[in-house]
């Protein structure tokens, strides 16, 4: 009998587990959004120069803070850090053009027309000086904003942004780069057929990440083909994969591929431009660097390489670089360094140094 009562107990365990995965794995971004609503946060529209620009905006508790996401992601993105950033800070997350509710045009979709548009909605929409901070490509917009609004720019947190590895030619640069093979081939190979009309389930399978994992790839393109069919009109989640494997996936249902082909054709950002770019920022900026890795197979496993992180930190006139063990996201997965971060830049805009 008590053997049978230890199994039991083991078996609901197990099953207790098991739906906690589960139910994490379905709603656990959901939930981080609602608390940032919870927050104070709203959802806005405002047209710049006739395009819309879509962005959150929280309650005015301190100095202007403007948000720009990743690629593909969108100001949702941001959650995991809004309530406690709310607490001292006005923030206004933005989508960027291609992105989540706001505009999609190509002809939109260069890192200047986003970098003006968001100078003309700093200007409409925060009407005060402000600190900016980016993830990835929104990073380089970020550090454009930052160069070109250096008026009202206070300070610049740059997210892990893939500086010297964001043109195709540096992206394919040996050994070669793992958004290119994952993302930027990806997308190219997506807009180049007609087979499948939903970007995620040809990304699943087609995924260079997903190939990595052996076997389960072909398993995880049925489950993304079954999860789009069954629900077309939401993010996307997996009852059986870990959440953070597919989280690049979240949020293409609200993503224009062709955003990402501006990177593939070279259109997004000028070869000189970034030299230049980096060289005009004047405020201070905290520099997020995630660890530099390498695959089996020899590709960069990250943005830039350490060398790229290097000419970033010469380039700028005053820069802190913190290096941290952590994947791309990194305000997602360490939202107390992220915070940090835009605390410190804030500080050494104010003259509170270190």
């Amino acid at each position: 009998m008590i053997i049978g009562i230890a199994v039991a107990l083991v078996v609901a365990g197990v099953a207790v587990a098991v739906a906690l995965y589960v139910d994490n794995n379905r709603h656990g971004e959901a939930r981080m959004i609602e608390k940032a609503h919870a927050a104070g946060f709203v959802e806005k529209q405002v047209d710049v120069g006739g395009a819309v620009v879509n962005y959150a905006e929280g309650p005015a508790g301190g100095p202007a803070l403007l948000l720009i996401h990743g690629q593909s992601m969108q100001w949702e993105d941001y959650a995991s850090v809004l309530p406690r950033l709310a607490e001292r800070y006005h923030v206004y997350a933005v989508d960027c053009f291609g992105h989540g509710e706001s505009t999609r045009d190509p002809s939109l979709y260069t890192c200047a027309a986003q970098g003006e548009a968001l100078v003309s909605f700093a200007d409409q929409v925060i009407d005060a000086p402000y600190e900016v901070s980016g993830l990835s490509s929104g990073g380089i917009i970020a550090a454009w904003v930052a160069a070109n609004d250096a008026e009202r720019v206070t300070s610049l947190v740059l997210e892990d942004p893939p500086f010297f590895h964001v043109t195709p030619e540096e992206m394919q640069r040996e050994p070669g780069c793992f958004v290119w093979r994952d993302g930027f081939e990806i997308t190219h190979g997506f807009l180049q057929q007609s087979e499948v009309d939903d970007l995620a389930v040809y990304y699943a399978q087609n995924s260079y990440l997903f190939a990595q994992f052996g076997g389960l790839q072909p398993r995880i393109a049925e489950w993304t083909a079954a999860e789009r069919a069954a629900n077309p009109n939401e993010h996307l989640v997996l009852s059986w994969v870990p959440h953070d494997w597919v989280r690049g996936m979240y949020y293409y249902d609200d993503f224009d591929p062709r955003f990402s082909e501006a990177f593939y054709q070279g259109t997004w950002l000028e070869d000189d431009a970034q030299e230049e770019m980096l060289a005009a920022v004047e405020c201070p900026t905290i520099y997020l660097k995630a660890e530099t890795r390498y695959g089996a197979d020899g590709l960069l496993y990250a943005a830039n390489s350490d060398e790229d992180a290097l000419r970033v930190e010469e380039l700028l006139a005053d820069c802190e670089t913190v290096r941290i063990e952590s994947g791309h996201d990194i305000h997602y997965e360490h939202p107390d360094a992220f915070v940090d971060a835009v605390d410190r830049a804030q500080a050494r805009a104010a003259g509170g140094g270190d």
